[in-house]
């Protein structure tokens, strides 16, 4: 007997949602939407009970596409689901885990497999946290007359109720909705900074409103605007702390985001049977979509998570850490730009101060910034690599799906293998290409800021999925008044 004989009655077992046995309306997937949507908001506001004030987030820079919020039920967000997607696409596309995807079968077991690693990976990533992390507070387990080790249990059994209705509002959207749970999440969550980051009016660090918006109101009524622009260090208080980068940067990656997703080649296609009957089969520049990027930084936060754990527990080997933060060590090169307080001299410097730990010198800071770099560029191309292949969207699946659907690239034989040789002279390369350029958007928008602290991954992320819901949208209208559509598009329930 098989391990995976074994297995395979396990995993069909496993708890899910039951897939619609008809074609959802597209009034219902909007509702489904938007209910999901709901309790997501609802969720992110219920805290943590039995939750010291003295508690680090120890994913704090990774929260805008982590799709989690501090010290709530869903503090691990999407965390457990993207570990477990990057664990399951490294072994089987390094050929360790055997699967051919295009197969429904191997299909079938690697989403049983992604699921119980999901509930691992929740077990896995609460566990940590709650060894001096998220602390229990002493108070409480006085008032209640129980033992510390009590409300930590609590705060477990919380945190992973939380992780598990994540895993399963995400099924929901995707078999009942529109788009996918993990993508609403993110744009939910981002957009929130975002609104946040304008309008906030709560005071800050330098006495004035955190948001850009009501800042710039009272350094205007106040008469210090003049001041700031006859100097030197006041233009770049502007530039920073005003947010007038941030607000560039969210400007220009919004537009140059919507410019490349329209970006695309377009193959030609005929009807073997219906004479005159044309198509065209598009690849976008961004084949893969941006999520590829949550794989990257998810991979940079889980490399933080054991250098934290480790700081921790006395062993700075790998560095040394104030809070989350690394400070030193191989540590510090590998953590994610998130803004410019991160590269430039002046400001890491005043961030280092405030820590208590010395200032990396202007060569360090240098190649923390190519080592993201090179994170983000080639691990944007083989992610995404991966994705198209686990996702279906590789050559081979691709020309199943059109010759399937009765259609041929005029020219060329009609059979499986002359259009998927064809596919190949552009899917891999436009992959390739994409990922690059995703990558180095991403780091452009991480050096820059964005508003509200969303970091460039977040809202690179936010720009393209409403972008891709948009069009989602649209598809599901078109398909709704022409059926006929869906069994090319592989979109029948």
């Amino acid at each position: 007997m098989s391990f995976r004989s074994v297995l395979e009655p396990f995993f069909s077992r496993l708890p899910s949602v039951a897939r619609p046995e008809k074609q959802v309306l597209f009034k219902n997937k909007v509702m489904w939407t938007i209910a999901i949507l709901a309790l997501y908001f609802v969720l992110s506001n219920v805290p943590l009970f039995g939750m010291s004030a003295e508690s680090i987030d120890l994913f704090a820079q990774y929260r805008a596409f982590f799709a989690g919020a501090t010290g709530s039920l869903i503090v691990l967000g999407i965390g457990p689901i993207v570990t477990a997607s990057i664990i399951l696409q490294l072994l089987v596309g390094g050929d360790i885990i055997h699967l051919d995807l295009s197969d429904p079968k191997d299909q079938a077991y690697f989403q049983g497999a992604q699921k119980f690693l999901v509930f691992v990976m929740i077990v896995l990533e609460t566990l940590p946290q709650l060894f001096g992390y998220i602390k229990p507070d002493p108070a409480l387990a006085a008032t209640l007359g129980v033992d510390l080790w009590v409300v930590t249990a609590f705060l477990f059994i919380q945190i992973c109720i939380g992780g598990i209705l994540i895993m399963f509002m995400d099924e929901v959207v995707s078999k009942w909705g529109i788009g996918s749970g993990i993508s609403l999440f993110i744009v939910a969550g981002v957009s929130q900074q975002i609104v946040t980051g304008l309008i906030n009016w709560l005071p800050g660090s330098d006495g004035l409103a955190i948001g850009i918006i009501p800042k710039w109101f009272q350094l205007i009524t106040s008469g210090e605007l003049g001041a700031l622009f006859s100097s030197s260090t006041g233009i770049m208080y502007l530039l920073i702390n005003a947010g007038i980068l941030a607000l560039i940067s969210t400007i220009a990656i919004f537009i140059i985001v919507v410019y490349v997703e329209s970006v695309r080649i377009e193959i030609p296609l005929a009807h073997t049977s219906v004479r005159g009957a044309r198509g065209k089969f598009p690849v976008k520049l961004i084949y893969a979509s941006v999520l590829p990027m949550i794989l990257v930084r998810a991979l940079q936060a889980n490399i933080q998570l054991v250098g934290v754990l480790l700081a921790g527990r006395g062993i700075t080997i790998l560095g040394e850490y104030s809070g989350a933060t690394p400070v030193n060590g191989i540590m510090y090169y590998l953590s994610a730009i998130n803004s410019p307080s991160d590269w430039i001299p002046t400001y890491v410097q005043q961030h280092f101060a405030t820590l208590g730990y010395p200032a990396p010198a202007t060569w360090q800071i240098g190649l923390h910034v190519g080592v993201d770099a090179f994170l983000l560029i080639a691990g944007g191309i083989i992610f995404a690599l991966f994705w198209i292949e686990t996702t279906g969207m590789g050559a081979k699946q691709t020309a199943k799906k059109i010759y399937n659907s009765g259609m041929q690239v005029p020219g060329f034989r009609n059979s499986i293998a002359s259009i998927e040789k064809y596919m190949q002279r552009y899917i891999p390369k436009v992959t390739v290409i994409g990922g690059a350029f995703i990558g180095a958007l991403t780091l452009f928008a991480s050096l820059l800021g964005t508003v509200g602290g969303a970091g460039g991954t977040g809202l690179l992320l936010t720009v393209s999925i409403v972008y891709r819901l948009y069009e989602d949208l649209a598809s599901e209208q078109m398909m709704e008044m022409h059926p006929m559509l869906r069994s090319f598009l592989g979109k029948d329930d």
